[in-house]
């Protein structure tokens, strides 16, 4: 089959459709987060930027221990659930998960209080570090419960509106107030506003869930799992989330204790720039993953290598065009932001390069969380995070930005073929373009 019939089967196809759906949401929220990062750049101090990028890795570190993984187990037991005709235990399994996280992040709360200060301040070399940490810690409930949410959401069947709150939702709160701050001349609290907006999202979603569970009736069965049962299978998801999240963000984590606030704030947007290529990978997973756990369940092999095959030509044809423009563009781009962040140029092309072995890889992550493989997967994380750890610490301090850009690039490229290699292996399945 050649290139062309390749295309035309995709935009006719179910798939396509639903994640060009999905696609085209998250394509408006990055406008919306470039619009922000743009506002962020131009109005507030490259030092107070690199702060708020502190802050929100931090946030996701923390607040994806702080989750448990509940927010991808949700996924797994919506099609479980669904494939057994008994989606009214979800409501039950959800509101379990609401009782973990705020457990979770009381516990979390009562530990930030009995580690000193100045061990904190020691770690990242940063007389705020503590003062940052700590408003993180007082937010983390919002945090968990606004992504439990919003993958709840894509559990009940509510795709569009969850990448809505993943994606459109989840900036705007903190736009409005970050336009507020500069025209009140209150920019010293950018932190705050960021931290605040979690408040919106997390009732707004909330509200949202009773709504749709109350009209849709859902039968009232009690659920047989125990939250021992969803702890244990829910967590291995969080430590690879949380594996996942420390990869993305140990990078700016250590160029914070090695460098300036300023350039954290120049590598971070590189970061981000990169970022929106994984867009069309994360559209098509957001289709598959329930899918993915529903055809397993079902011990349907043929239709689970049809579903990933397709998934990883559309993932491809979809990122490679935003790969190259990000490349070819790379220093007008950066230069939007302020001429001082272009210096971020060769860290971004680097950032790149890792994205598009992301891309050819697949759904690789996705198909281990839905199909079991939870414990394997975390390995394959950890091991991966360790080796970004020890290749940031060696070659920050020598190199910068590149330094942290190479690490990050070569241990993402690193676990992604481990995964898809031990993959195929083990089921038959290619996860990877072919």
């Amino acid at each position: 089959m050649n290139f062309n019939s390749i295309v035309a089967k995709f935009l006719k196809s179910d798939l396509m459709g639903r994640s060009l759906k999905v696609l085209t949401i998250k394509i408006s929220g990055v406008f919306l987060l470039f619009i922000l990062s743009l506002f962020l750049t131009n109005y507030f101090s490259p030092k107070l930027v690199g702060q708020f990028d502190f802050v929100r890795s931090i946030l996701m570190i923390i607040g994806g221990l702080s989750i448990l993984g509940t927010n991808q187990s949700i996924i797994y037991y919506s099609g479980l659930f669904k494939s057994q005709n008994s989606m009214g235990s979800l409501k039950n399994v959800y509101y379990k998960m609401l009782g973990l996280i705020l457990l979770t992040c009381t516990i979390l709360l009562i530990v930030s209080f009995l580690i000193p200060e100045s061990v904190i301040n020691n770690i990242f070399d940063k007389k705020e570090a503590s003062y940052l940490i700590n408003k993180v810690v007082f937010s983390l409930s919002l945090y968990a419960i606004t992504f439990l949410n919003v993958d709840m959401l894509r559990a009940l069947g509510k795709t569009i509106l969850s990448e809505l709150f993943r994606n459109v939702f989840r900036y705007l709160p903190f736009l409005i107030l970050a336009i507020y701050l500069v025209y009140s001349s209150n920019e010293l609290y950018l932190i705050d506003a960021y931290l605040l907006s979690f408040l919106c999202l997390a009732l707004g979603s909330f509200i949202v869930i009773y709504r749709i569970i109350l009209k849709s009736e859902l039968e009232d069965i009690t659920s047989h799992l125990s939250y021992r049962h969803i702890f244990l299978k829910s967590y291995p998801m969080a430590i690879s989330a949380l594996s996942y999240f420390l990869m993305q963000s140990v990078d700016i984590l250590l160029l914070t204790k090695y460098s300036t606030f300023e350039q954290v704030a120049y590598y971070a947007v590189a970061v981000k720039l990169s970022t929106i290529t994984s867009l069309a990978l994360l559209s098509v997973n957001i289709i598959i993953a329930p899918k993915i756990a529903e055809i397993y369940a079902n011990k349907d092999n043929n239709q689970l290598k049809t579903l990933l095959k397709n998934s990883n030509r559309l993932i491809l044809i979809l990122s490679f065009p935003v790969i190259v423009l990000l490349a070819f563009f790379s220093e007008w781009i950066l230069s939007l932001f302020g001429d001082e962040y272009v210096v971020a140029q060769n860290a971004l092309l680097i950032l790149l390069l890792g994205q598009l072995f992301n891309s050819l890889c697949g759904p690789v992550g996705v198909y281990m969380n839905m199909t079991g493989k939870q414990n394997k997967l975390q390995r394959m994380l950890i091991f991966g995070l360790l080796l970004n750890v020890i290749l940031n610490i060696i070659y920050i301090p020598k190199y910068g930005m590149i330094g942290a850009a190479s690490s990050t690039a070569f241990s993402m490229i690193l676990w992604k073929t481990i995964a898809a290699i031990t993959t195929f292996k083990q089921d038959k399945v290619k996860t990877f373009i072919s």
